[in-house]
């Protein structure tokens, strides 16, 4: 008899991105899947099977074209050469994804997590840390994710942002 249980645990994440202009028009929806770091996974394992301390909040940023050449499961908030943050929304700090319960194997944030642009500026993508400092260097970094093409955004744009990871 064959064992249906394969044993493998695929964690999946994935960005859906709302990107309206200032007058509230939808320019693009967006389904970004992430992959994850080397550090994020191992910051889940430590937290569930050893002695690690639990993130309580997490953060989103976004990834700026400009300059990007990659990114790699060896990337951390401290040292990502291939990529770099992007700072062109009004927020002082990286706004929080706040999530809901976990449920049916997947857990995601119940509103919007949205960044109100202030500049023009093309992203590569997306990203989720554990420190909120805009621009910042340090906190652990789970997972980045690459829009299919690049998204250019002027001042005045909003891009709601929801995330969900699963483990199907």
């Amino acid at each position: 008899m064959k064992n249906r249980f394969s044993g493998q645990m695929p964690v999946r994440g994935y960005f859906l991105v709302e990107h309206r202009n200032k007058d509230g028009k939808l320019l693009g929806i967006y389904r970004v899947p992430n992959g994850v770091v080397d550090v994020g996974a191992n910051h889940v394992l430590e937290c569930e099977f050893h002695s690690g301390s639990q993130v309580l909040a997490w953060y989103i940023g976004l990834v700026d074209n400009s300059g990007y050449t990659g990114w790699a499961t060896g990337d951390t908030m401290a040292s990502h050469a291939g990529w770099t943050e992007s700072t062109i929304y009004s927020a002082t700090t990286r706004p929080q994804w706040t999530c809901g319960t976990a449920a049916s194997r997947q857990i995601t944030n119940a509103s919007t997590v949205d960044f109100s642009i202030n500049a023009s500026g093309v992203l590569k993508g997306i990203f989720i840390t554990s420190d909120s400092t805009k621009g910042g260097t340090t906190g652990t970094l789970w997972a980045v994710a690459l829009f299919s093409s690049t998204v250019s955004v002027s001042n005045g744009d909003t891009l709601k942002v929801t995330y969900t990871i699963s483990i199907p």
